[in-house]
């Protein structure tokens, strides 16, 4: 595109009601979902739809809440790649597969290297880790499943890159022994 208007613009203009707006930030943005989704499919691997599916269905969503007090550029891709984990998650729900039959997926390859994790059972973790810690959750989210940068979340959260990592690493070992000691029922 020869003159694209920038992203803040755009996400002002769709706070004030510009659907025009939206397509635009949505179109600007695409590529970006795009990998977002492709990373998160990749993980998901007992899905039966395209990564554009899950992008096109997050979108949706997008459209579907209304009015959304969206900040920039990170917090939009923060928003997006959630709802793109809710959408697998609610999937592999709806397919009624059980924890034993249900494909893995890596908390992070380059970290944490071959333990694997199944969908199902991180989304209940990520839940009682919001019940404790809802910043941390958030973190998960925009780190793992949003696939954002340590600067990205700084800059949304409004914390140095240090304290991003500090916590990052605080909340992975959590979830590690929230897997590992799973609460039935």
């Amino acid at each position: 595109m020869a003159s694209e208007e920038p992203i803040d613009g755009l996400i002002r203009r769709w706070r004030a009601g510009d659907s025009a707006a939206r397509d635009a930030l949505v179109a600007q943005l695409y590529p970006e979902l795009r990998t977002i989704a492709s990373a998160q499919m990749r993980r998901e691997r007992d899905a039966s739809f395209s990564s554009g599916d899950l992008v096109n269905d997050a979108i949706l969503k997008l459209v579907r809440l209304g009015r959304i007090d969206i900040a920039d550029r990170a917090h939009m891709l923060a928003l997006s790649a959630r709802l793109m984990r809710n959408i697998l998650v609610d999937y592999a729900r709806g397919k009624g597969t059980n924890k034993r039959q249900h494909q893995k997926v890596a908390l992070n390859p380059d970290i944490d290297g071959e333990q694997r994790l199944d969908l199902i059972s991180l989304e209940s973790a990520l839940m009682r880790l919001a019940a404790i810690d809802g910043a941390l959750a958030e973190l998960v989210e925009m780190r793992y499943f949003g696939g954002m940068a340590v600067g990205d979340i700084a800059t949304v959260t409004g914390k140095s890159e240090a304290t991003v990592k500090r916590r990052w690493r605080t909340a992975r070992a959590w979830l590690m022994d929230a897997l590992d000691h799973p609460i039935d029922g």
